[in-house]
């Protein structure tokens, strides 16, 4: 089964600022019973970049 995504509802113009969002998601599962999402930076065509990460039902 293909992992269903949910895409972070901003676009950054760094990838600095895409990793800070990152770390923000991984660092909400640490303490959490669940396993923690899959989490990826994406490039856009136009240098801009967007987060995105699993969720499991």
């Amino acid at each position: 089964m293909r992992p269903r995504w949910v895409y972070w509802k901003q676009i950054f113009h760094s990838k600095f600022q895409a990793n800070c969002i990152k770390a923000k998601i991984e660092d909400n599962w640490i303490n959490g019973y669940e396993l923690p999402p899959l989490v990826e930076i994406r490039k856009l065509k136009e240098d801009k970049y967007i987060v995105r990460y699993t969720y499991d039902e």
